[in-house]
């Protein structure tokens, strides 16, 4: 059965940068699944016109198309129950949805200030209008002008860090002794920040840095 994951791609397509098609990619490989990814630019709507919306991650998985990251992840728990769950027992669940909350409404607006203006001219050319045109009616300013407070911006978000470095000093994964979809809630955010940032965001040995690569381990990316 054909599975295809329609991904952002910035540019240089081998660059694929969302938060949220990442949080899909480690999924599918929670669950053991192959698939092949489509490089996606933010101004190529019609490419994905036939899943009824916008934007990525988008899933073809044969004859089904399911579109958002939550989505995406609860039909995979539900479709391939044999294969190991993404969310675990209850309580396990439970802890995900406040972990989504977290990385949504807190971690990742603090990510943006930093990394939006080195987003920008690592895009091809043809999303740059409707980049800047969408992020800065959202956030209410020039794209260029994230750079002047950029060191605030720095210090906000190693202050959103703190719960999470606090968790892994004391456990190898977010929600116990192995990656869930909790990790890849978190992982997509970060390694946003890492492959986007113009600037270092984590040192060598960085206890974060170690954890991000223990979650690609674990699933052999």
């Amino acid at each position: 059965m054909k599975r295809v994951l329609y991904d952002l791609a910035a540019a240089d397509e081998s660059v694929r940068f969302s938060p949220y098609c990442w949080r899909v990619k480690l999924a599918l490989a929670h669950k053991n699944l192959p698939y092949d990814t489509v490089p996606w630019h933010f101004t190529e709507k019609d490419v994905i016109a036939f899943s009824g919306q916008g934007k990525v991650p988008v899933l073809v998985d044969g004859a089904r198309v399911v579109a958002d990251s939550q989505v995406i992840a609860e039909y995979l728990e539900v479709a391939y129950p044999n294969e190991a769950s993404l969310f675990g027992d209850p309580p396990s669940r439970a802890l995900t949805h406040f972990i989504r909350g977290w990385a949504d409404e807190i971690l990742n607006p603090a990510i943006a200030r930093i990394v939006l203006p080195d987003i920008f001219p690592r895009l091809a050319v043809k999303d740059q209008g409707y980049f800047r045109e969408t992020r800065e009616r959202a956030w209410g300013m020039r794209i260029e002008d994230f750079y002047v407070e950029r060191a605030r911006y720095v210090a906000e978000f190693a202050a959103v860090l703190k719960p999470l470095r606090s968790t892994l000093a004391v456990q190898g994964f977010i929600a116990g002794p192995s990656p869930s979809y909790a990790d890849h809630i978190v992982f997509g955010s970060l390694q946003w920040a890492r492959l986007m940032s113009g600037i270092v965001l984590f040192e060598p040995g960085d206890r974060v840095v170690e954890w991000m690569e223990a979650v690609l381990e674990a699933y052999g990316l």
